[in-house]
């Protein structure tokens, strides 16, 4: 699938955003990682890719996010791409924690910024990202350990992670939604609430579905195959149809929003949570590759 030339960014921001970063350096960075061998760490024949993810460009990147120049490049635009500033927007998610999380599991982790804002904020739970590409998760756990944190990365489906039920307190995802047809952000949802103990909280964290709606431009600035489908949808009645209660969104500056639900009481057959060390029976093969290159 060509990219396309015609969009906003193609034309007028993706020029003046590569003026800001540093090409030479992620260059160096990228000819310094064996990209095959460290993403065949966490590669998992279990896990199929969806041809919703496969067969789409994302951000103008040819074959989305199943490639090393994804990895390289998606901190360096995403800074740039997030108004006012990509740590505020991604704070807010971590402002809007209301639970006490002992395990928190982050859905569409990327380069992992913001399970890394998560394991900072909340040192002593264990916090694990899932992504569909290995490719992005070489770049957080890299990431990670440059700034000493450890955090279990984990590549899988968003939709059906494999993880056991109730085992988590916190379940997030950051930019994510956009970037899936609203029928996935449902199964997702489901998968969640699935995964959440009673009382445990989701948050989502993505575009502001009014301010999409209300300024069409907007969606023609990136090459983002399902961001109409998302704006035309509510993440709030999503979250409701999978179960969840106390819904709601605040605005975190216009652009964006954060959506939170909680997984209500049953009134029977409620399966509480015992806290543990790392489960190896759900993180089966979970190595973490141990490199120390500095972008």
């Amino acid at each position: 699938m060509a990219v396309r030339q015609d969009t906003i960014w193609e034309r007028f921001l993706s020029p003046v955003v590569r003026l800001l970063i540093d090409e030479d350096g992620l260059r160096r960075y990228a000819d310094s990682i064996d990209w095959e061998k460290e993403s065949d760490r966490y590669r998992r024949d279990d896990v199929i890719i969806p041809s919703y993810y496969s067969n789409q460009n994302f951000h103008g990147i040819a074959g989305g996010y199943l490639n090393s120049d994804a990895a390289v490049t998606y901190d360096p635009i995403t800074q740039y791409v997030l108004p006012p500033n990509e740590s505020i927007v991604r704070q807010a998610l971590v402002d809007a924690v209301q639970v006490k999380p002992r395990r928190i599991l982050d859905l569409g982790c990327g380069t992992g910024s913001t399970s890394l804002m998560l394991k900072q904020a909340f040192p002593e739970a264990e916090v694990i990202g899932l992504d569909l590409s290995p490719y992005m998760l070489v770049r957080a756990e890299d990431k990670a350990r440059n700034a000493g944190l450890e955090i279990v990365w984990r590549h899988g489906n968003a939709e059906k992670t494999g993880l056991r039920d109730a085992t988590f307190d916190l379940v997030t995802a950051s930019l994510l939604f956009h970037e899936t047809p609203d029928a996935v952000s449902l199964a997702i949802l489901r998968e969640s609430f699935r995964l959440l103990v009673t009382g445990g909280q989701v948050l989502i964290l993505d575009g502001n579905q009014k301010t999409l709606r209300q300024l069409e431009w907007l969606n023609d600035v990136f090459e983002e195959p399902y961001i109409r489908e998302y704006a035309a949808g509510s993440i709030e009645a999503n979250m409701g149809a999978a179960g969840f209660e106390a819904v709601r969104s605040q605005d975190v500056w216009w652009i964006n929003q954060v959506t939170s639900g909680v997984k209500p009481i049953a009134t029977e057959n409620v399966r509480q949570y015992t806290p543990t060390s790392v489960d190896n029976n759900d993180l089966e093969g979970l190595g973490s590759p141990a490199f120390g290159i500095m972008a």
